[in-house]
């Protein structure tokens, strides 16, 4: 092996040592650990304590079921949102425009917990600045902690208010690397506003719509901090727990670490399957 060779290596030692040590072997730990019955003293191989469990337990399908209920309906919202946001910040009308690219970037440097306390405030039911709007219009205040479909709508609200911003960023990325000699052209030719929009821009975006759809799925299969902060722990009664959270409370509060690393690997597991078939769907047709 040449020297420079030996050299990069012995530089990059260090790390790759700090690598392996805390992300490869726990990985691969974690794995094992799942095939284990961890509930008893000395932890012994019993791939029915974990895996097996994931087929009968109430609590992961109903985990499960509220993750892909927020996938389904906040991301393809979301992705919406931070497409006309990242439109809007792109045009030339707008005046102040770096004032308001922070301005939607910034809920994501906001502090979890902060922001977190800040919805549980403005969606109280007694004094919260929303449910005070609601009666001014006429209606009934909504009891947005006790009712799960309203935690839903709040858990929903609350993470797209959080991530729209920061894919609106990426996408306007993507939207100034589009030549203004293609609007040009289409001007030339009559073509409207709206048909360049639908014709020029979202076919152009592909690749970076997909890539932000590929981070959001990622993203809201491992979503933790919302129910656990601003509905108490996925409540009311479940109603908003995700898989994310019934990992932490098999982990961290029943120490289950048996069936939580089974949890955790079927989440990568649904993670990938559902990038992997957004990405083949949004391929370009050969």
């Amino acid at each position: 092996m040449p020297f420079r060779t030996r050299s990069a290596y012995a530089f990059l030692a260090p790390y790759l040592l700090v690598f392996a040590t805390f992300w490869v072997w726990p990985i691969i730990n974690s794995f094992l650990i799942s095939f284990q019955n961890t509930r008893i003293n000395a932890w012994k191989y019993s791939f029915q304590a974990n895996w097996g469990r994931l087929f009968y337990d109430p609590a992961f399908y109903n985990a499960l079921y509220n993750t892909l209920i927020i996938l389904v309906i906040q991301v393809p919202v979301m992705i919406a949102l931070a497409t006309v946001m990242a439109v809007m910040l792109n045009s030339p009308l707008l005046k102040a425009r770096p004032l308001f690219r922070f301005a939607f970037f910034a809920p994501v440097v906001v502090g979890e917990v902060a922001y977190a306390a800040v919805f549980r405030l403005m969606f109280s039911l007694d004094f919260g600045i929303i449910n005070k709007l609601i009666s001014a219009v006429g209606l009934s205040p909504v009891s947005w902690f006790d009712n799960a479909n309203a935690a839903m709508a709040l858990i929903i609200l609350a993470v797209t208010w959080r991530w729209a911003g920061y894919n609106a960023i990426i996408i306007l990325a993507g939207l100034q690397s589009i030549p203004d000699d293609v609007y040009e052209a289409a001007t030339l030719d009559r073509v409207s506003k709206i048909q360049q929009f639908f014709h020029i821009t979202l076919p152009l975006l592909k690749p970076i719509i997909l890539f932000c759809v590929v981070l959001s799925v990622i993203g809201t299969m491992q979503l933790f901090a919302e129910p656990f902060l601003i509905t108490n722990r996925g409540g009311p009664g479940g109603g908003t727990e995700t898989l994310g959270l019934l990992l932490y409370r098999q982990g961290f509060t029943s120490l289950n670490f048996g069936y939580a690393s089974a949890i955790a690997y079927t989440m990568a597991a649904l993670a990938v399957a559902i990038s992997l078939l957004n990405l083949w769907v949004g391929r370009d047709p050969k």
